[in-house]
Protein backbone atom coordinates (compact mmCIF):
# COMPACT_ATOMS: atom_id res chain seq x y z
CA UNK A 1 0.00 0.00 0.00
CA UNK A 2 1.66 3.71 -0.67
CA UNK A 3 1.70 5.86 1.70
CA UNK A 4 0.66 8.82 -0.67
CA UNK A 5 -1.22 8.78 -3.41
CA UNK A 6 -1.43 12.11 -5.13
CA UNK A 7 -4.50 12.12 -8.08
CA UNK A 8 -4.85 14.40 -11.22
CA UNK A 9 -4.25 17.48 -9.10
CA UNK A 10 -4.47 20.71 -10.52
CA UNK A 11 -4.31 24.48 -9.91
CA UNK A 12 -5.74 27.39 -11.20
CA UNK A 13 -4.43 30.89 -9.77
CA UNK A 14 -6.67 34.20 -10.88
CA UNK A 15 -7.34 32.00 -14.07
CA UNK A 16 -3.59 31.19 -15.17
CA UNK A 17 -3.03 27.01 -14.96
CA UNK A 18 0.00 26.81 -12.11
CA UNK A 19 -0.38 22.93 -12.41
CA UNK A 20 -1.55 20.75 -15.09
CA UNK A 21 -2.87 17.46 -13.99
CA UNK A 22 -0.23 15.37 -12.05
CA UNK A 23 -0.52 11.96 -10.72
CA UNK A 24 2.20 9.77 -8.86
CA UNK A 25 2.53 7.95 -5.80
CA UNK A 26 5.07 6.54 -2.98
CA UNK A 27 5.41 3.65 -0.87
CA UNK A 28 6.49 3.14 2.66
CA UNK A 29 10.45 3.52 2.64
CA UNK A 30 10.65 5.20 -0.81
CA UNK A 31 13.19 8.14 -1.09
CA UNK A 32 11.07 9.82 -3.48
CA UNK A 33 12.33 13.84 -4.96
CA UNK A 34 10.15 16.59 -7.18
CA UNK A 35 12.62 18.09 -9.27
CA UNK A 36 12.23 21.03 -12.34
CA UNK A 37 13.83 24.27 -12.39
CA UNK A 38 12.51 27.41 -10.64
CA UNK A 39 8.83 28.18 -10.99
CA UNK A 40 7.90 24.48 -11.98
CA UNK A 41 5.87 24.36 -9.49
CA UNK A 42 7.19 21.85 -7.11
CA UNK A 43 7.05 23.79 -4.18
CA UNK A 44 3.11 24.69 -4.82
CA UNK A 45 2.40 21.03 -5.49
CA UNK A 46 4.49 19.93 -2.13
CA UNK A 47 2.49 22.52 -0.01
CA UNK A 48 -0.98 20.76 -1.77
CA UNK A 49 0.20 17.29 -0.19
CA UNK A 50 1.29 19.11 2.89
CA UNK A 51 -2.73 20.55 3.05
CA UNK A 52 -1.54 23.94 2.80
CA UNK A 53 -3.25 24.71 -0.18
CA UNK A 54 -6.46 23.87 -1.94
CA UNK A 55 -5.76 22.42 -5.39
CA UNK A 56 -8.39 23.08 -7.98
CA UNK A 57 -9.54 19.40 -8.84
CA UNK A 58 -7.92 15.92 -8.16
CA UNK A 59 -7.08 14.48 -4.49
CA UNK A 60 -4.16 14.18 -2.34
CA UNK A 61 -3.92 10.49 0.11
CA UNK A 62 -1.67 10.12 2.61
CA UNK A 63 -1.59 7.46 5.59
CA UNK A 64 -4.74 6.39 4.00
CA UNK A 65 -6.91 9.10 4.21
CA UNK A 66 -7.71 12.26 1.93
CA UNK A 67 -5.81 14.93 2.55
CA UNK A 68 -8.12 17.98 3.16
CA UNK A 69 -6.83 21.83 1.73
CA UNK A 70 -7.38 24.92 3.69
CA UNK A 71 -11.09 25.62 2.45
CA UNK A 72 -11.89 22.12 4.15
CA UNK A 73 -9.92 22.59 7.58
CA UNK A 74 -9.86 24.94 10.19
CA UNK A 75 -6.29 24.16 11.00
CA UNK A 76 -4.19 23.33 7.55
CA UNK A 77 -1.92 19.79 8.05
CA UNK A 78 -2.32 16.20 7.71
CA UNK A 79 -1.83 13.49 10.61
CA UNK A 80 1.15 12.00 10.00
CA UNK A 81 2.37 14.45 7.55
CA UNK A 82 5.41 16.92 8.72
CA UNK A 83 6.12 19.76 6.41
CA UNK A 84 10.32 21.25 6.26
CA UNK A 85 9.61 24.46 5.14
CA UNK A 86 12.67 26.92 3.37
CA UNK A 87 12.63 28.79 6.36
CA UNK A 88 13.03 27.10 9.83
CA UNK A 89 10.28 29.67 10.89
CA UNK A 90 11.09 28.58 14.74
CA UNK A 91 9.78 30.71 17.80
CA UNK A 92 12.05 33.88 18.47
CA UNK A 93 13.96 33.68 21.61
CA UNK A 94 13.30 31.10 23.11
CA UNK A 95 15.65 28.17 24.29
CA UNK A 96 15.63 25.28 22.09
CA UNK A 97 15.04 23.03 24.82
CA UNK A 98 11.84 25.07 25.78
CA UNK A 99 10.38 24.49 21.44
CA UNK A 100 11.68 20.93 21.57
CA UNK A 101 9.64 19.87 25.12
CA UNK A 102 6.28 21.56 23.67
CA UNK A 103 6.56 19.54 20.59
CA UNK A 104 7.40 16.79 22.31
CA UNK A 105 5.12 12.96 20.95
CA UNK A 106 7.68 10.94 21.72
CA UNK A 107 9.61 9.27 24.98
CA UNK A 108 12.24 10.40 26.20
CA UNK A 109 15.07 7.96 24.77
CA UNK A 110 13.38 8.41 21.76
CA UNK A 111 13.62 12.38 21.77
CA UNK A 112 17.25 11.88 22.88
CA UNK A 113 17.81 10.28 19.65
CA UNK A 114 16.75 12.17 17.51
CA UNK A 115 18.51 15.48 19.26
CA UNK A 116 21.77 13.06 18.22
CA UNK A 117 20.22 12.14 14.73
CA UNK A 118 19.92 16.18 14.44
CA UNK A 119 23.55 16.98 15.80
CA UNK A 120 21.59 19.31 18.19
CA UNK A 121 21.96 18.36 21.51
CA UNK A 122 24.84 20.93 22.42
CA UNK A 123 22.34 23.31 21.50
CA UNK A 124 19.66 22.90 24.69
CA UNK A 125 20.37 26.31 26.46
CA UNK A 126 20.77 28.31 23.58
CA UNK A 127 17.80 30.77 22.15
CA UNK A 128 16.29 30.40 18.81
CA UNK A 129 17.97 33.90 17.57
CA UNK A 130 21.75 33.05 18.47
CA UNK A 131 21.49 30.02 16.27
CA UNK A 132 22.77 29.88 12.62
CA UNK A 133 20.96 29.25 9.55
CA UNK A 134 21.78 25.55 9.47
CA UNK A 135 21.12 25.02 13.31
CA UNK A 136 17.96 26.78 12.92
CA UNK A 137 16.92 24.39 10.23
CA UNK A 138 18.24 21.48 12.29
CA UNK A 139 16.04 22.65 15.27
CA UNK A 140 13.33 22.76 13.15
CA UNK A 141 13.51 19.55 11.84
CA UNK A 142 13.79 17.91 15.02
CA UNK A 143 10.68 19.70 15.88
CA UNK A 144 9.08 17.82 13.69
CA UNK A 145 10.37 14.51 14.33
CA UNK A 146 8.78 14.77 17.78
CA UNK A 147 5.72 14.55 16.57
CA UNK A 148 6.30 11.01 14.83
CA UNK A 149 5.35 11.40 11.22
CA UNK A 150 5.23 8.83 8.89
CA UNK A 151 5.71 11.20 6.25
CA UNK A 152 8.26 13.78 5.75
CA UNK A 153 8.01 16.54 3.07
CA UNK A 154 11.34 18.89 2.42
CA UNK A 155 10.81 22.12 0.54
CA UNK A 156 14.01 22.85 -0.39
CA UNK A 157 15.87 22.01 2.37
CA UNK A 158 19.28 22.90 1.39
CA UNK A 159 18.86 26.46 -0.13
CA UNK A 160 19.77 28.98 2.44
CA UNK A 161 22.78 26.20 4.18
CA UNK A 162 26.91 26.76 3.75
CA UNK A 163 28.73 24.15 1.92
CA UNK A 164 29.26 22.74 5.62
CA UNK A 165 25.96 22.60 7.03
CA UNK A 166 24.20 22.03 4.05
CA UNK A 167 26.50 18.32 3.67
CA UNK A 168 25.46 17.77 7.64
CA UNK A 169 21.53 17.89 6.86
CA UNK A 170 22.06 15.92 3.85
CA UNK A 171 23.73 12.64 6.18
CA UNK A 172 20.95 13.47 8.12
CA UNK A 173 18.64 13.03 5.73
CA UNK A 174 19.67 9.87 4.37
CA UNK A 175 19.72 8.58 7.89
CA UNK A 176 16.02 9.06 8.48
CA UNK A 177 14.39 5.88 7.00
CA UNK A 178 16.80 3.79 8.34
CA UNK A 179 17.35 4.72 11.81
CA UNK A 180 13.33 6.37 12.40
CA UNK A 181 11.87 4.56 9.87
CA UNK A 182 10.46 8.17 7.80
CA UNK A 183 9.43 7.99 3.95
CA UNK A 184 10.55 11.37 2.80
CA UNK A 185 9.77 13.96 -0.29
CA UNK A 186 11.77 16.11 -0.97
CA UNK A 187 11.74 18.73 -3.71
CA UNK A 188 15.08 20.58 -5.12
CA UNK A 189 15.91 22.55 -7.98
CA UNK A 190 19.53 21.62 -7.84
CA UNK A 191 20.52 17.88 -9.25
CA UNK A 192 23.25 17.49 -7.16
CA UNK A 193 20.84 17.35 -4.21
CA UNK A 194 18.63 14.27 -5.81
CA UNK A 195 20.61 12.49 -8.21
CA UNK A 196 22.26 10.79 -5.23
CA UNK A 197 19.70 10.52 -2.85
CA UNK A 198 16.36 9.86 -4.93
CA UNK A 199 15.34 6.31 -5.48
CA UNK A 200 12.68 7.90 -8.22
CA UNK A 201 12.49 11.61 -9.40
CA UNK A 202 9.35 12.92 -10.77
CA UNK A 203 10.57 15.93 -13.09
CA UNK A 204 7.97 19.07 -13.42
CA UNK A 205 8.23 21.87 -16.30
CA UNK A 206 6.09 24.69 -16.29
CA UNK A 207 3.16 23.18 -13.72
CA UNK A 208 3.37 19.98 -16.24
CA UNK A 209 4.99 16.68 -15.21
CA UNK A 210 7.27 15.59 -18.50
CA UNK A 211 9.04 12.49 -16.53
CA UNK A 212 9.24 10.06 -13.80
CA UNK A 213 11.60 7.33 -13.21
CA UNK A 214 14.99 6.69 -11.18
CA UNK A 215 17.74 8.55 -11.32
CA UNK A 216 19.75 6.93 -13.76
CA UNK A 217 17.39 6.96 -16.04
CA UNK A 218 16.49 10.79 -16.19
CA UNK A 219 20.55 11.45 -16.63
CA UNK A 220 21.34 9.44 -19.51
CA UNK A 221 17.77 9.30 -21.13
CA UNK A 222 15.89 12.55 -20.26
CA UNK A 223 12.59 13.44 -22.00
CA UNK A 224 13.64 16.45 -23.50
CA UNK A 225 16.56 19.17 -23.49
CA UNK A 226 14.61 20.98 -20.37
CA UNK A 227 15.30 17.66 -18.67
CA UNK A 228 18.64 17.02 -19.49
CA UNK A 229 19.54 20.57 -18.55
CA UNK A 230 18.22 20.37 -14.92
CA UNK A 231 20.71 17.37 -14.27
CA UNK A 232 23.91 18.57 -15.56
CA UNK A 233 25.72 19.43 -18.57
CA UNK A 234 25.42 17.95 -21.84
CA UNK A 235 25.87 18.45 -26.01
CA UNK A 236 23.60 17.94 -28.56
CA UNK A 237 25.30 16.47 -31.86
CA UNK A 238 23.63 16.83 -35.20
CA UNK A 239 24.07 16.37 -39.09
CA UNK A 240 27.63 14.57 -40.08
CA UNK A 241 29.20 14.65 -36.23
CA UNK A 242 26.59 12.32 -34.90
CA UNK A 243 27.54 9.64 -37.66
CA UNK A 244 31.19 9.94 -37.09
CA UNK A 245 30.69 9.88 -32.93
CA UNK A 246 28.50 6.67 -33.35
CA UNK A 247 29.92 4.50 -37.03
CA UNK A 248 27.71 2.13 -38.35
CA UNK A 249 24.69 2.64 -35.59
CA UNK A 250 21.52 3.37 -37.47
CA UNK A 251 20.12 7.14 -36.51
CA UNK A 252 16.64 8.66 -37.02
CA UNK A 253 17.17 11.16 -39.43
CA UNK A 254 15.65 14.28 -37.60
CA UNK A 255 17.37 12.84 -34.12
CA UNK A 256 19.83 14.72 -32.23
CA UNK A 257 22.32 12.60 -29.91
CA UNK A 258 22.60 13.66 -26.78
CA UNK A 259 25.88 13.10 -25.08
CA UNK A 260 27.55 13.96 -21.52
CA UNK A 261 31.08 15.69 -21.24
CA UNK A 262 31.88 12.82 -19.36
CA UNK A 263 30.62 10.22 -22.05
CA UNK A 264 33.45 11.35 -24.75
CA UNK A 265 36.27 9.49 -25.52
CA UNK A 266 39.40 11.82 -27.10
CA UNK A 267 41.94 10.04 -29.49
CA UNK A 268 44.64 10.85 -31.38
CA UNK A 269 44.32 12.65 -35.10
CA UNK A 270 43.81 9.27 -36.57
CA UNK A 271 41.61 7.75 -34.48
CA UNK A 272 38.01 6.71 -35.46
CA UNK A 273 35.63 9.06 -34.80
CA UNK A 274 34.69 12.84 -35.49
CA UNK A 275 37.98 14.87 -35.97
CA UNK A 276 38.36 18.71 -34.37
CA UNK A 277 40.15 21.22 -33.20
CA UNK A 278 40.51 22.03 -29.66
CA UNK A 279 39.19 25.52 -28.88
CA UNK A 280 39.73 25.50 -25.02
CA UNK A 281 40.98 23.94 -22.28
CA UNK A 282 39.73 24.33 -18.67
CA UNK A 283 40.74 23.03 -15.44
CA UNK A 284 37.81 22.25 -12.83
CA UNK A 285 40.15 20.81 -10.20
CA UNK A 286 38.78 17.21 -10.32
CA UNK A 287 38.46 17.29 -14.19
CA UNK A 288 39.18 19.15 -17.19
CA UNK A 289 36.93 20.19 -19.29
CA UNK A 290 37.68 20.18 -23.40
CA UNK A 291 35.95 22.36 -25.99
CA UNK A 292 36.59 20.99 -28.92
CA UNK A 293 34.81 22.03 -32.82
CA UNK A 294 33.75 19.51 -35.18
CA UNK A 295 32.78 20.06 -38.74
CA UNK A 296 29.35 21.02 -37.57
CA UNK A 297 29.20 21.09 -33.86
CA UNK A 298 31.06 22.51 -30.97
CA UNK A 299 31.39 19.80 -27.67
CA UNK A 300 32.44 19.90 -24.42
CA UNK A 301 34.26 17.22 -22.99
CA UNK A 302 35.34 16.31 -19.43
CA UNK A 303 38.12 14.37 -18.57
CA UNK A 304 40.54 13.15 -16.00
CA UNK A 305 44.06 14.51 -17.52
CA UNK A 306 44.59 15.87 -20.64
CA UNK A 307 48.04 17.41 -22.44
CA UNK A 308 45.98 19.04 -25.18
CA UNK A 309 46.23 22.62 -25.88
CA UNK A 310 43.81 25.41 -27.91
CA UNK A 311 44.70 24.76 -31.71
CA UNK A 312 45.62 20.93 -31.53
CA UNK A 313 43.64 18.29 -33.30
CA UNK A 314 42.15 15.47 -31.80
CA UNK A 315 39.44 12.94 -32.58
CA UNK A 316 36.34 12.54 -30.48
CA UNK A 317 34.19 9.61 -29.81
CA UNK A 318 31.36 8.54 -28.20
CA UNK A 319 31.61 5.54 -25.51
CA UNK A 320 29.71 2.38 -26.30
CA UNK A 321 26.73 2.05 -25.32
CA UNK A 322 26.46 6.04 -24.72
CA UNK A 323 24.16 8.71 -26.58
CA UNK A 324 20.42 9.31 -26.19
CA UNK A 325 18.49 10.00 -29.21
CA UNK A 326 16.01 12.83 -29.22
CA UNK A 327 13.85 13.07 -31.59
CA UNK A 328 11.08 15.63 -30.40
CA UNK A 329 11.99 19.74 -30.93
CA UNK A 330 14.04 20.95 -28.16
CA UNK A 331 11.45 22.64 -25.16
CA UNK A 332 11.98 26.35 -24.09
Amino acid sequence: MEILTVTNISLQENGVSVLQPISFSQKPGQKLALAGESGAGKSTLLQIVAGLIQPSTGAVHANGSRVRGPQETLVPGHPGVAYLSQKSDLPHSLRVEQVLRYANKRPQAEAQAVYALCRIAHLAQRRTDQLSGGEQQRVALARLLLGAPQLLLLDEPFSNLDRTHKRILQSIIEELGTRLGITCLLVSHDATDVLPWADEIVVLHRGRLVQQGPPTQLYHQPADEATAALFGDYNLVRGFDRRALHPGKRHHKDAALLVRPEQFRLGAADAKGAPGTVQAVRFFGSYYEVEIQLKENMVRVRVATTKLRAGDATVVSAAAGTGWEMTAPPSG
